[in-house]
């Protein structure tokens, strides 16, 4: 359906992959996975026809659509929620919006009459008429009410606006789906729908992202990119982590043999190659060796490397960490009501919800960094809070120092730009990389320059909220480990259900108009409240609260 043949992809010096051959079959789900920097959005701005590869060429089967999912809403700020949706489908827009125009006019000539009629048909054979239907359940599907389809997309939120952007790819029914980190800014009831509209996808679809449990449960097959190539394994990620280890050992052993029947030849050629009765055996044993060397495994360097993350709290924590007493805020109603709540030392903590309970709004109160509307916070006295936040403009400053100097601004006074520059190294910024500005940083480079931050401040509480969106699996499990290991607090807001399940020790749910505070792992918790949690997030009967 489609297939990439030869693709070579060089950015000045820096070849991202080289030579590149694939065909991706319909009826298949790929996840594309790799290390950030590695080429993974690039390869697929090709395959959507938006870049255009420096050799090779991308070719699809005729009349076969492609969506690619744009994080671009910019240029439909002025379209209504519907509307946007509806024109991921280009044609069926143009003759809505023919059709419609002609119908504006009081009188109509003989030719627009007969205009009217040819659209008219050609709106049907697009299901025009359930058009507008589809779209909005779509919309509800992505959490977006019907109360705001009508409204201007730019009324919404960042995080809703690339739902709309979603729904609107989706809308096309394209024969390729390409979606590049959809699930970035869903949460988990969205996440769970996304899931299943793509397990009953009939087409190709070709997904990118880090949520590890996501790519589980949507992949028919994983494709990986590294060493400058892009190779395919049957089976979700699981599966590919034990193929790749398997054939890297594979190719190691192999090169070990050859590497040893090399030496074994060697030694016969450099004793008898003088020897004239032995020459030709000399000579045959040369040419085993170039041909062994001409077979031997190219094992390039991988281009995934994992940050070093360690958290040292620099003051030991107390007993006492944080008492929230009879909190609540409101905004245009009521997020968070008459809440109390102790967080104790050395608690990993899980704040779950749909988007807009106030899952953030919560978390920002007991960090004191919003004040509640009534209620108080208190820390015990050797508390130290470190913070990560969603938006990432609240964490790296807009101006253009470099990395060394930007994390000299949160260093000790009197540290050595070595010592930042060790710091640096270990969040992947080696070299000139240091001294590039902050202005230029990706979301994944954003992250890990925040993460940086808060190891030089050596904090005994972190909170991260939804720390895992722009980080690549490699990233988000070198921190997954660092925060296990930490003897201090750990408070976080996440949507990705590996991470939590994999670190959390107590469950804090914030739905409309509740919260539930869970003394267990997040699969306890799912045992326990999965049946009502479940409920709670599709917007079914709540049998029993707690």
């Amino acid at each position: 359906m489609i297939s990439a043949t030869g693709i070579t992809m060089n950015y000045g010096k820096k070849t991202l992959f080289d030579g590149v051959s694939i065909n991706f079959k319909p009826g298949c789900r790929y996840g594309l996975i790799g290390a950030n920097g590695s080429g993974k959005s690039t390869f697929m701005k090709i395959l959507a026809g938006l870049y255009q590869p420096s050799a090779g060429a991308v070719a699809v089967d005729k009349g076969k659509i492609v969506g690619y999912l744009k994080q671009d809403h910019y240029e439909y700020e002025n379209e209504t929620v519907i509307n946007t949706v509806m024109m991921g489908n280009p044609e069926l827009w143009k003759i809505s919006q023919e059709r419609d125009l002609l119908y504006s006019k009081e009188s109509m000539t003989d030719e627009e009459g007969i205009r009217v009629s040819e659209l008219e048909e050609l709106f049907a054979d697009l299901d025009g008429y359930e058009a507008e239907s589809r779209a909005g359940e779509l919309l509800e599907g992505l959490g977006i009410p019907t109360s705001v389809h009508s409204q201007s997309l730019s009324t919404l939120t960042g995080g809703f606006k690339l739902r709309v952007l979603l729904a609107q790819v989706l809308f096309q029914k394209p024969d390729v789906l390409l979606l590049d980190e959809p699930t970035n800014h869903l949460d988990i009831k969205t996440i769970y729908w996304l899931e299943s509209i793509l397990k009953n996808y009939d087409g190709v679809v070709i997904v990118i992202s880090h949520d590890r449990h996501f790519i589980n449960s949507v992949s028919t097959h994983v494709a990986d990119l590294d060493y400058s190539t892009i190779r395919v394994y049957p089976g979700n990620y699981d599966d590919f982590m034990m193929a790749s280890e398997q054939l890297r050992e594979q190719m190691l052993n192999d090169n070990k043999r050859k590497k040893e029947k090399i030496a074994e030849l060697q030694e016969f050629v450099s004793r008898f190659s003088a020897n004239a009765s032995k020459s030709k055996q000399a000579t045959s044993r040369a040419k085993q060796i170039d041909k062994i060397k001409a077979d031997f495994s190219d094992i390039k360097p991988s281009s995934r490397v994992s940050p070093y993350i360690r958290f040292k709290a620099k003051k030991v924590l107390g007993k006492d960490v944080i008492d929230a007493i009879g909190i609540s805020k409101s905004y245009d109603n009521p997020v968070i009501e008459n809440l109390t709540i102790n967080i104790g030392k050395g608690e990993k903590v899980g704040i779950v919800g749909t988007n807009g309970v106030g899952k953030t709004t919560l978390l920002k109160m007991l960090l004191k960094r919003l004040e509640p509307d009534s209620g108080t916070v208190k820390w015990g006295d050797s508390v130290e809070a470190s913070y990560f936040p969603q938006d990432h403009r609240d964490g790296i400053e807009k101006d253009a120092d470099t990395l060394v100097e930007w994390l000299l601004r949160y260093a000790e006074p009197g540290t050595e730009v070595q010592d930042i520059r060790a710091i640096l190294g270990r969040m992947l910024f080696s070299g000139d990389m240091a001294t590039k500005s902050t202005a230029v940083l990706s979301g994944g480079e954003k992250s890990r320059m925040i993460i940086g931050r808060m190891i030089i401040a050596g904090d005994n509480v972190i909170a991260l909220d939804e720390p895992t969106n722009h980080l690549d699996l490699e990233s988000i499990e070198s921190l997954n480990y660092a925060l296990s290991i930490f003897e201090g607090t750990v408070i976080l807001v996440s949507h990705d259900r590996e991470f939590i399940s994999s670190l959390c020790t107590r469950i804090i749910e914030v739905s409309p108009g509740q919260i539930l505070d869970f003394k267990g792992t997040y699969e306890e918790f799912l045992e326990r409240e999965g049946a009502e949690f479940y409920k709670r997030l599709t917007g079914g009967p709540v049998l029993s609260t707690k």
